[in-house]
């Protein structure tokens, strides 16, 4: 091949951003919006709560990244204080849909009490099974009402970095009792022509002995369906099995989600109508 693997540099990665959001079908002009919500006691300390994403890849999407609520509170209705909350946000926001992931020793039963449907299941490496749920907002679905509200006497408002962190930890110290803490290293890479000329790059990364991920995947409009792509593929699942790895993840459109299959990947999940009038989809490769 004429060209030559590099590492990427930040410019470089956040061009292959700016480049995918141009091919990817846009819904909203808004740009992505992230927003901590929690919850707090008596006393001012942070108790509960989540944050989100709005507008990914300009999308009328709300991805819901996390939700805790502290052992101490659980069952008080809190969780469903925070899930209305975050859907009241994405209506205001014109958001259609809000999606999230789970996993089978969190809060599957929970979410789907509250009108959400599953629509990507996996057994992941480390025993556990990973779900993806979506709820389509406007649609008649009924509202679950816990039979302990006693937790919505707390207040809920908007909160910062700090409490993100607290969520964060929080979620953290609770995953632990089931699945061991593995150290991300990334894969970052790009293709240069003889010259140095930038041609290809992906952003990926691995989870050591656990599973990969290619994030980003980007070939410049001349030099496609030359294998550039392919090659940088490979590369990344060759990094992922060194370091352990038995499986990797992706995201697709119904606009590539082709070149993906062609090397191997296999539709674990679809995502109707997001964007609109499109579909996406969960894919993984054993490797």
């Amino acid at each position: 091949m004429e060209y030559r693997i590099e590492d990427l540099t930040k410019e470089e990665a956040e061009y292959i951003g700016e480049k995918i959001n141009e091919i990817v079908p846009r819904e909203v002009d808004a740009d992505e919006e992230e927003f901590v919500l929690k919850v707090e006691d008596e006393n001012g300390v942070t108790i509960g709560g989540c944050f989100a994403t709005a507008y990914s890849y300009h999308w009328s999407r709300m991805f819901l990244n996390e939700l805790w609520v502290d052992e101490r509170y659980r069952h008080q209705g809190i969780g469903s204080m925070i899930l209305r909350e975050v859907e009241r946000i994405a209506n205001e926001k014109d958001c259609r849909v809000v999606t999230l992931g789970t996993a089978s020793y969190m809060a599957r039963p929970f979410y789907e009490k509250h009108g959400y449907t599953v629509f990507t299941t996996i057994k992941t490496p480390n025993g556990y099974i990973s779900y993806s749920l979506v709820k389509y907002l406007g649609r008649d679905t009924s509202e679950y009402q816990p039979t302990n509200n006693t937790g919505t006497r707390f207040k809920i408002s908007l909160g910062n970095d700090d409490d993100a962190e607290v969520i964060d930890k929080g979620l953290d110290a609770y995953s632990e009792a089931y699945v061991h803490e593995c150290e991300t290293i990334g894969f970052n890479k790009k293709l240069v022509n003889n010259a140095g000329k930038f041609a290809a790059g992906v952003i990926a990364g691995a989870e050591k002995g656990e599973s990969g991920s290619i994030d980003a995947l980007f070939v410049e409009e001349p030099l496609r369906r030359k294998g550039l792509g392919t090659h940088l593929l490979k590369e990344a699942e060759k990094f992922a099995k060194e370091n352990g790895a038995s499986m990797v993840f992706t995201n697709a459109g119904d606009w590539n989600v082709g070149f993906f299959q062609k090397n191997g990947y296999l539709i674990r999940g679809e995502l109707k109508d997001v964007p609109k009038g499109h579909d996406c989809y969960e894919l993984y490769k054993m490797i």
